[in-house]
């Protein structure tokens, strides 16, 4: 069984499939809400960007393992364009000005980052972060940062799904307009 199979949407044959790694605070809510996105296929919460080899969620705070909590989709790019998730979603689902933090969440964990998976995913994720950052909707600066993909290590099992798991849990995620 692969690994879109054991999360409950049935991969489909000859189905064109990308991956996008984002990080925009804890990954609950960036999960929650990318979920539902026309063109997402499976959402995976974990953690990427540090230096410790298999980081559990305690390594992650304080710096500890430089790691990000960050949410890995697949996508469909025929359905939904790695730039559009980037500008309609990702830059509107959290604040992408202070460093390092989304809400009460502090530390680098929680930092705002694009790990781009491929050079045209390089490409892009800097042409739409100049894009919005030109547009002036934001007062500061964007910080968010635009990293080398790292390995991809899976949140334990409790992390995945947890909006769907305790509804009405803790979020600072929502659609910004």
């Amino acid at each position: 069984m692969n690994e879109q199979e054991q999360r409950g949407r049935p991969a489909v044959a000859g189905q064109q499939t990308e991956v996008a790694v984002l990080a925009g605070g804890c990954f609950w809510g960036v999960e929650e809400i990318l979920r539902a996105v026309p063109g997402v296929l499976d959402t995976d919460v974990g953690y990427t960007g540090g230096w410790l080899p298999n980081p559990t969620y305690d390594d992650t705070h304080d710096s500890k393992s430089g790691h990000a909590e960050a949410v890995r989709i697949t996508f469909d790019p025929t359905v939904l364009g790695y730039e559009e998730l980037l500008e309609r979603w990702f830059f509107r689902l959290h604040d992408p000005t202070p460093l390092n933090r989304q809400g009460n969440d502090a530390g680098t964990q929680y930092r705002s980052a694009i790990f781009p998976q491929t050079p045209e995913q390089q490409a892009a994720a800097e042409r739409v972060k100049a894009r919005v950052e030109a547009s002036g909707r934001w007062r500061r600066p964007i910080t968010t940062s635009i990293e080398p993909a790292g390995t991809w290590y899976s949140a334990e099992a409790y992390h995945q799904d947890y909006l769907r798991k305790h509804p009405g849990g803790y979020s600072c995620h929502y659609m910004r307009d």
